[in-house]
């Protein structure tokens, strides 16, 4: 591919775009590709898509020229301005052969890539993290079955069986994204975020964003105390807890039977970008002056404070 699509705030970055933007992104965001051959109701480069090809989630890609791209990251990486690099694929007739390309071009460079892209057997992703990925990317998106049938219309249980297959094969490779809001309840949240840690699975929690020309346009995001109390949740889970700790009532999060549950959530980690070590992706979810789902910097002591009481707890 002679040009890449990097997201707006990688493009200030590495000076080829001027925003305006109080929080750049610490990992380079790269999209090959538009108009996916997936048909997700929430996704700006669905196929059955209306909405702008130069958009995912709320996010701008402007195209550049990959070798360019390719060197200005390597001189970004080495003055500490991005410390990873994300190369997303969506699903096309080429996307394969394109990732494999665009992979060891990045690979010049020593910043860690994680490559989302599609693939449908173990043996692909352990072809990835040979030519050079660190990480690899298997989004469920959808954390049920019924969800994930509805939001992408694709078969749950080979996607899920590929996941666990790939993170049993490649331990500590295995990455995956869930969508908060897509109408699963916070107790199914909570219960397929605890199966994939387990497992070894790093989780990038996302909150559904309402795009404009996608089917599920007219849907709104998820409120900022459900958010909240998934995100407290992930927290408790990643620092030893069982999910059975939580306490439900009609699926609602109702109690955390965790001592001192203040002092864990004290520093504000859990209410920063989750997913990928340096993956803060500002904005993604977020308008700059809207609700906050996801802090792509460290929090103040009030904001800590702020996202605390918005849990309703």
């Amino acid at each position: 591919m002679n040009q890449w699509k990097i997201s707006a705030g990688t493009a200030c970055v590495l000076g080829k775009k001027i925003i305006k933007s109080d929080v750049l992104p610490t990992t380079a965001y790269i999209m090959l590709g538009e108009k996916c051959r997936n048909n997700c109701q929430f996704c700006a480069q669905s196929q059955g898509s209306a909405a702008k090809k130069h958009f995912l989630s709320r996010v701008t890609w402007p195209a550049f020229d990959a070798d360019e791209v390719a060197a200005s990251l390597l001189t970004a990486y080495a003055k500490g301005d991005i410390k990873r690099i994300c190369l997303q694929v969506v699903n096309s007739n080429d996307s394969w052969e394109n990732t494999v390309y665009s992979l060891k071009k990045l690979k010049k460079n020593e910043a860690p890539v994680c490559v989302s892209s599609h693939f449908e057997h173990v043996n692909q992703a352990k072809e990835l993290i040979a030519a050079g990925a660190e990480k690899v990317c298997i989004a469920l998106d959808g954390a049920t079955s019924d969800i994930y049938g509805e939001a992408k219309g694709e078969d749950w249980e080979q996607r899920w069986s590929l996941l666990i297959e790939c993170a049993a094969a490649l331990p500590g490779k295995i990455t995956t994204h869930l969508i908060v809001g897509l109408g699963e309840t916070e107790e199914e949240m909570v219960n397929r975020l605890a199966e994939c840690l387990k497992r070894g699975i790093d989780v990038g929690l996302f909150a559904f964003t309402p795009i404009s020309g996608t089917a599920w346009a007219d849907r709104m995001p998820p409120a900022i105390d459900h958010y909240r109390r998934v995100q407290i949740a992930y927290q408790v889970i990643q620092k030893g807890y069982e999910a059975n700790v939580m306490q439900y009532s009609n699926g609602r999060i109702t109690a955390y039977n965790v001592p001192e549950l203040h002092r864990l959530l004290a520093d504000g980690k859990a209410f920063e970008t989750r997913g990928c070590p340096d993956c803060n992706r500002p904005f993604y979810n977020e308008s700059p002056r809207g609700v906050m789902y996801n802090y792509p910097r460290t929090l103040t002591m009030h904001e800590v404070e702020q996202a605390i009481q918005e849990s309703m707890l």
